[in-house]
């Protein structure tokens, strides 16, 4: 005797619902388990910081511009920088930029981008 359709169907769509979590949980990113936060520090400080909350330790770059007297045509310099990150898992660091290299001019800091890949040790 031949099973009704529906029975097929739900015996399908029930094998579908447990296999695919399972599937799901090995194409966790790092995204998931890092984060990064910017906090001014005084007049003239940005702390960048990254935290890791994934079970393994991860290496991370964070880079940024800083831009002294951008609404000037003569005097406008851009001044890039970076700094690695190695965060055990659970951990967090620092990075620091710092807008004395502008002096007393006016100054901003832009393209700051950070990522992180897993460590290879």
């Amino acid at each position: 005797m031949r099973a009704p359709r529906w029975a097929r169907w739900a015996s399908c769509a029930l094998a579908i619902s447990i296999c695919v979590p399972a599937f799901a949980d090995r194409a966790k990113s790092l995204s998931d388990c890092t984060s990064f936060d910017q906090v001014d520090q005084g007049d003239a400080r940005v702390a960048f910081t990254i935290h890791n909350a994934c079970t393994i330790p991860v290496d991370c770059d964070v880079s940024w511009r800083v831009v002294c007297a951008p609404d000037s045509k003569k005097r406008r310099a851009a001044h890039a920088s970076s700094a690695k990150l190695a965060l055990a898992a659970g951990g967090g660091d620092s990075a620091e930029a710092s807008a004395a290299v502008c002096g007393d001019d006016a100054w901003t800091i832009d393209s700051v981008h950070w990522r992180c890949a897993p460590n290879k040790d």
